[in-house]
């Protein structure tokens, strides 16, 4: 595993979200498609959320050896619960820059570590701390591609009558 790579996209990646939520206004951060997929906001949020109570505590669980289940987490319930869509956009990213942060120097705090620790997940099974460790990495690049998509979207949805084919969807 590179620590260090995936630190580095790590840190960077508050800088890219805050980059692409910026290209939009606060209603289209708000805009959902038709499809009922989160919003721009609803994936900050999210983005937030994970970053508290998921990853990190669910990595810390597994070094620490806790006994017992991880606690739950319900991604899609807190987007209604918690009214992703109604936050302050600014104030999320701000929050979730501040909660990164956070997370990288506890990461850094370490020192060695045994990332092939692990955890008996119910439906995942064995789940090492460098399973995690890269999946949380790769959660960012996955959210990273939804909001692209919602651009894409608001794109089509502002462009029309007119269409976005030349944009290059017609091949690689």
């Amino acid at each position: 595993m590179s620590l260090d790579s995936l630190m580095q996209r790590m840190e960077r990646f508050p800088a890219a979200l805050s980059a692409a939520a910026a290209t939009v206004s606060l209603d289209d951060a708000r805009w959902k498609p038709s499809s009922g997929a989160w919003s721009i906001l609803e994936i900050c949020c999210h983005l937030l959320d994970e970053e508290r109570e998921d990853f990190r505590p669910r990595i810390r669980f597994i070094l620490e050896e806790h006994p017992g289940p991880w606690p739950p987490i319900d991604p899609q319930g807190w987007a209604a619960e918690r009214g992703y869509n109604q936050a302050d956009l600014p104030d999320t990213l701000r929050r979730f820059a501040q909660e990164r942060e956070a997370s990288l120097s506890w990461l850094r705090s370490l020192g060695p570590t045994d990332w092939s620790s692990a955890y008996q997940h119910p439906r995942f099974g064995l789940i090492r701390a460098g399973d995690l460790l890269a999946a949380w990495s790769a959660h960012d690049a996955l959210h990273l591609r939804q909001i692209a998509k919602r651009l894409h979207e608001l794109a089509g949805r502002d462009g029309e009558p007119f269409s976005t084919i030349y944009a290059g969807e017609w091949g690689p």
